[in-house]
């Protein structure tokens, strides 16, 4: 019907017709654009931001960093950890995705009821048992899986609370707040820590030792860390640190002493002029009267000020700041 007028007697029977769904074919065609369709995968949540996910990874890579020197050295084996993998997931699959045959540390987060989780794979565990025992890394048969003892879990968990208290030092020069192993377990039976649809943040790491490899895993749901999840933003941790620094600055440098003085006007003259001046002589200054005297801090103008007085001593009051010479 583009380009076509109606009468006046038209319109109304148009109307009454698009009332009782008589509209003729082609009259309630819909000349808008179609809708957009977008494909969402709902097993892949967005809830972390992209600049949080690299801060919290860069703050796993400082761990690795820490933690392979501090386990290199007790369990007296070469140990090297490595972030390799990072992935935004529902907290069910990755769950799902960390090895069954894993050793699992609930750690647990001030003021949050929601728990990570630190999962380590049992061939590291059970190599840790061994060196730590005194065994020799690269000696014996081939390492079993096996029902752990008493010994084993104690030992397990002397491992894991190894990692999460390096782990701790790290996280907590951005959140303030120190992690505790508050539980040990076998994976599976960790499976419920947090609801199966909360978004989580998986971290993965490799730990190569002498002719081996085994992985470790971090879960971070995101409910863990709500209440502090803007200090893994970037702007917002550069922006506090420059406050903190600033107000550091001030109180280390508030306290020190220095030299302020008060000066009329400046002039430039003649050593001959100056050595011909006596008492009663005028000195013309390159100022005006109005334009008071300025308040310096050692060399650099920082008021402006009239003269006057103060009881029986001179005294100058502070007018505005310095801006430049007129």
């Amino acid at each position: 019907m583009s380009g076509q007028v109606l009468s006046s007697d038209a319109i109304p029977a148009l109307v009454e017709a698009a009332r009782e769904g008589r509209l003729p074919d082609g009259a309630g065609a819909d000349r808008s654009r179609p809708p957009r369709l977008r494909t969402v995968d709902f097993t892949r949540p967005t809830k972390f931001t992209a600049d949080q996910e690299r801060r919290i990874k860069r703050a796993l890579e400082t761990f690795c960093r820490t933690a392979s020197t501090r386990l290199s050295a007790e369990l007296r084996m070469p140990l090297e950890l490595e972030v390799i993998n990072v992935n935004q997931l529902t907290w069910g699959i990755a769950h799902a995705q960390v090895p069954a045959q894993s050793i699992s540390g609930l750690i647990q987060v001030p003021d949050v009821a929601t728990r990570m989780l630190f999962g380590v794979e049992m061939n590291l565990v059970l190599s840790a048992i061994e060196l730590l025992l005194g065994g020799v890394a690269g000696e014996g048969t081939p390492r079993r899986e096996r029902r752990l003892t008493d010994i084993d879990w104690a030992l397990a968990r002397h491992l894991l609370d190894r990692l999460t208290a390096q782990l701790s030092i790290v996280w907590s020069d951005i959140t303030d707040d120190e992690l505790a192993i508050s539980g040990l377990d076998m994976h599976l039976e960790t499976a419920q820590t947090a609801p199966v649809s909360e978004p989580t943040l998986a971290l993965t790491m490799e730990a190569r030792m002498e002719r081996d490899s085994a992985t470790l895993a971090l879960l971070v749901p995101f409910s863990a860390i709500a209440p502090v999840v803007h200090r893994f933003s970037t702007r917002d941790h550069i922006a506090d640190d420059d406050a903190q620094r600033g107000l550091a600055v001030r109180d280390a440098v508030g306290h020190v002493e220095m030299t302020v003085r008060a000066e009329v006007a400046g002039v430039d003259v003649p050593i001959e002029q100056l050595l011909a001046l006596r008492p009663g002589d005028v000195l013309r200054l390159d100022a005006r009267a109005e334009d008071g005297v300025t308040v310096y801090a050692d060399a650099v103008p920082v008021h402006r000020a009239i003269p006057g007085r103060s009881g029986a001593r001179r005294a100058v009051q502070i007018i505005d700041p310095r801006r430049g010479r007129s």
